[in-house]
């Protein structure tokens, strides 16, 4: 494994298995991922948390299926964030997607496995091109499994944030009618998954941004103040971790824009 880009605010958020312990509540809002009874697996998210990306999937990877999803995150995170080589982030992206598969035929019942892959593919067609990916037939495993994680946890914040940003990217590329009748896609269905992610949790700022990028795909000029609006209110939230201190910056990013 290559050395990972560093995270750019190295040492701002310091975790340690006990702070992680304490604060489990409030960093797993959005994903709601059950907290671990092992100090190791405590001890991998920690590394997460603090923006030590490589070591939380290296630490994650050791500890077999137990440690996947933290593994998964920490690469998925990375490589949307910190990844410059296209390359590089495609074959992450892959990777995770991979583990995330055989996490599902091992623990059918993990719902962020679900997640994870279907969050992991969703950043490859992304990477690849929306419209490829959706010829390449990844667009139904991606809404299947988000599907599956509201199912499971219809408050996982997350899943309403991605199946959300779904549909609007689906509409964007492929238009309002093949997108319903292919892919299940609807402009009013996206909006409110969104919609509700905000209302589960107000100050999710990766909740702000993708409403933000779907009102700007559905509607274009004529959501650019509400969207600018919800970037805005994105950059003042106070992130509580490196995920969230990224996550941040892409909305100063995307407000500058």
């Amino acid at each position: 494994m290559s050395r990972w880009n560093p995270f750019p605010f190295v040492g701002q958020y310091d975790f340690d298995a006990q702070r992680v312990k304490t604060a489990w509540p409030q960093l797993h809002l959005c994903d709601l991922e059950p907290l671990p009874q092992s100090t190791p697996l405590l001890q991998a998210w920690a590394l997460f948390h603090s923006g030590e990306f490589q070591k939380a999937c290296q630490a994650g990877l050791k500890l077999g299926l137990a440690g996947l999803n933290v593994a998964n995150k920490a690469t998925c995170v990375y490589a949307t964030y910190l990844e410059d080589n296209e390359a590089t982030r495609q074959a992450l992206f892959l990777e995770s997607a991979q583990r995330a598969e055989h996490h599902i035929s091992q623990e059918p019942g993990n719902f962020n496995a679900y997640y994870l892959h279907a969050y992991a593919l969703g950043r490859y067609s992304q990477s690849i091109s929306v419209a490829k990916a959706l010829a390449q037939g990844l667009g139904n495993t991606i809404k299947t499994n988000l599907e599956t994680v509201l199912k499971k946890q219809p408050k996982h914040v997350d899943a309403h944030i991605a199946l959300g940003s779904f549909h609007a990217e689906v509409i964007d590329k492929v238009g309002s009618l093949i997108g319903a009748m292919a892919y299940g896609a609807h402009r009013e269905t996206g909006l409110e998954l969104l919609d509700q992610a905000l209302k589960l949790h107000h100050a999710a700022t990766a909740g702000m941004v993708e409403y933000a990028r779907a009102m700007l795909m559905l509607d274009g000029e004529a959501m650019l103040a509400q969207a600018n609006l919800l970037y805005q209110q994105a950059t003042q939230t106070t992130p509580l971790d490196a995920h969230e201190r990224l996550e941040l910056e892409l909305a100063r990013t995307e407000l500058a824009d």
